[in-house]
């Protein structure tokens, strides 16, 4: 399984000089978050500080430092520059053709080797610490929505009990088959998210149950219609000595009604807004800024 990790290492690995482009602070209105960074090498540039004249001003004076490149002209940019560091503090308005309003100062720093250690265990921190999505189903939706959740900055993991289901998922992908699906429910941690959409009813029951009796979960959403929902709710309040106040959190159809489509692609886009809304609203913080502060750190 490929991972953010491993794409950090190659890039590092690929240029002999790179360029650690950092957003320190803002003010007002910004594109993205104090914390944010970027990587830029001679050639190529590994994330983002949210795109725009901002970030295209960030890479030129980088790659100054790297060796080469133009000197952007930005008469209200100030612009402190050593041989190892440079800070720019720009303003987001119309002289540089960007409308936000706010002001942002990034730090740009060239990459050595205590950095690049440092970057990499970050990263690895921020990985191990990623909210955990289950999706129990590779059919369609499966897919479709595995692919969806795939660009997105969390660990998801495939549960199918056919192994077939579980070819051509995305490389970052986690797969596991298993006969027992609904055990896979009582070993996620703390926090996770269970999108249950298998190829039988009563295997979705079951998994479904599993995590309702969790107390710890961040959203438990299962594709069906009206009545399968209605039914679930018979079979687990009579027979799965389940509760009302348990039933009340699934989600169910998942990705809502609100949108007639049941194309799987359009489902899954929906799903996805689903859960990550719902994921990043049971974080502490935004995801990603406790690591980006680590990185600016020292």
């Amino acid at each position: 399984m490929n991972s953010n990790v491993q794409s950090l290492k190659a890039f590092l690995g690929r240029a002999d000089r790179i360029a650690l482009v950092e957003v320190a602070a803002t003010k007002g209105s910004t594109p993205r978050e104090a914390g944010a960074f970027m990587l830029v090498s001679a050639s190529a540039i590994f994330g983002t500080i949210g795109g725009g004249q901002l970030e295209y001003m960030a890479i030129d004076k980088a790659r100054q430092m790297l060796g080469g490149g133009t000197r952007y002209p930005a008469d209200e940019t100030r612009i402190e520059v050593d041989e190892v560091c440079a800070t720019l503090d720009v303003p987001l308005g119309p002289e540089i053709g960007q409308c936000c309003g706010g002001r942002v100062e990034v730090l740009i720093r060239l990459v050595d080797g205590s950095l690049e250690q440092q970057l990499i265990a970050n990263a690895q921190s921020e990985e191990a610490h990623r909210p955990h999505v289950y999706i129990f189903g590779g059919g369609h939706v499966g897919h479709a929505l595995a692919a969806s959740l795939a660009l997105l900055p969390i660990h998801v993991v495939v549960v199918e009990t056919r192994s077939e289901a579980l070819e051509g998922m995305p490389e970052t992908v986690e797969t596991r088959l298993t006969p027992m699906p609904e055990a896979v429910v009582r070993e996620a941690p703390a926090g996770s998210a269970f999108a249950i959409l298998t190829h039988d009813h009563a295997l979705d029951f079951l998994i479904a149950a599993e995590a309702l009796k969790r107390d710890d979960t961040a959203y438990v959403g299962m594709i069906g219609s009206k009545t399968k929902k209605a039914t679930f709710r018979s079979w687990f309040l009579k027979s799965a000595e389940g509760n009302e106040a348990e039933f009340s959190r699934l989600i169910s159809p998942i990705g809502g009604n609100a949108v007639k489509d049941k194309r799987p692609p359009v489902i899954a886009a929906l799903a996805a807004a689903e859960i990550m809304t719902t994921l990043v609203s049971h974080a502490p913080e935004a995801p990603g800024s406790a690591s980006a502060e680590k990185a600016m750190a020292g």
